[in-house]
């Protein structure tokens, strides 16, 4: 059998390719390499054997069906071809002429499940059995932004595992060791369960620019939820000062001293702030540069203050990473993180994840 395109795209994917978060981005390479191609290529009324069908669900007889179950691909190509001579002229709609706009396997515009797109872009129903920019693989981008089932996987990477409580669970590697020493006789051993023991503080920004990262926020915030056992979580507002909150519809009423929250956990919690970033230089560097209460001492105080007791920081930034560049405080705050700020991203939450769990 000669070669085919779709032959070629699968091995140049596994030769060129090593990292499946890469898959989409060769996808979109690989797109415009064989689109360059197909311009180039003549017009002819041969069929590519790389384009693949399973029947003709609506316009094939009895007999023809039977055909092309017991010969196959062959037998379905040879009625393509014939259909191909039959055809002399432009055709559009219909379900059986190769034309445009129908329910006909082939051509483009219109619907079929199965059909095969020949040449025009697709309608838009993503049926063809093979479309080149399909991209099926664009949710494995390290760029792409996270959804919840993403943000578990990579905050998974923060994990250190230890038996704590009641020994309820069987422990069957001991249970196996005992018996065996006991000559065969049952010798059963509990154990208590395996828990993630890292504690997580974690500081939100909200409100102002943040509101435009609600709904990335609350994921990121449910998936810390099922996957921390040890999580407090408190509030902010563009830059941490004197005071946090724990519940935002009471802020102006029942906020807490950010030296309170500074005693009440050891250098053994990891701290993750979230927020853009995004706010006037005077708010990190200006006593009273605050934009809701007169502050005393600068944003950069109390940020310092948070790295000294938890040196083991890290900032996510759920604002895009192109965009960080044309922020002045976000220069800033990356500085005073001492680099350590991560896009919302697979490969940012991971790379921040494996900095805390050194």
């Amino acid at each position: 059998m000669p070669p085919t395109v779709d032959a070629f795209y699968h091995l140049a994917r596994m030769t060129l390719v090593k990292d499946e978060s890469l898959f989409d981005r060769y996808d979109q390479a690989f797109g415009e390499f064989y689109r360059k191609i197909e311009a180039a290529l003549p017009d002819s009324k041969e069929i590519p054997l790389d384009w693949m069908i399973k029947d003709f669900q609506k316009n094939l007889s009895p007999e023809e069906k039977a055909a092309i179950e017991k010969h196959g691909w062959d037998k379905l190509m040879e009625l393509f071809k014939e259909r191909l001579e039959e055809q002399q002229k432009r055709h559009a709609g219909g379900n059986k002429w190769i034309g445009t706009g129908g329910s006909s396997p082939f051509g483009h515009g219109g619907y079929h499940p199965e059909g095969i797109r020949l040449g025009g872009p697709s309608a838009g129903h993503r049926t063809a059995v093979k479309v080149w920019d399909k991209r099926e693989f664009r949710d494995y981008d390290d760029q792409q932004e996270l959804g919840t089932r993403n943000f578990k996987m990579a905050l998974r990477r923060l994990r250190r595992f230890a038996r704590e409580g009641i020994a309820d669970e069987l422990d069957l590697k001991e249970t196996i060791r005992h018996t065996a020493k006991n000559a065969g006789l049952l010798d059963i051993k509990m154990a208590a369960e395996r828990k993630n023991t890292v504690k997580v503080l974690m500081l939100l920004d909200v409100g102002g620019s943040m509101d435009d990262h609600i709904a990335m926020v609350e994921e990121l915030f449910s998936a810390a939820r099922s996957e921390f056992k040890h999580l407090d979580v408190y509030y902010f507002h563009n830059c941490p000062y004197e005071t946090l909150w724990k519940h935002n519809h009471r802020r102006h009423h029942e906020r807490v001293a950010t030296w309170d929250v500074i005693r009440r956990y050891n250098d053994d919690w990891r701290l993750i702030l979230v927020g853009d970033a995004t706010m006037s230089p005077y708010e990190i560097m200006a006593p009273g540069g605050s934009v809701e209460h007169y502050n005393k001492e600068t944003g950069v105080v109390w940020l310092q203050r948070l790295l000294a007791q938890w040196p083991k920081a890290i900032w996510l930034n759920p604002e895009p990473k192109p965009m960080w560049q044309y922020r002045q405080s976000i220069g800033m705050i990356e500085h005073i993180m001492q680099e350590r700020m991560y896009s919302v991203s697979l490969s940012g939450l991971e790379e921040g994840m494996r900095y805390l769990s050194k």
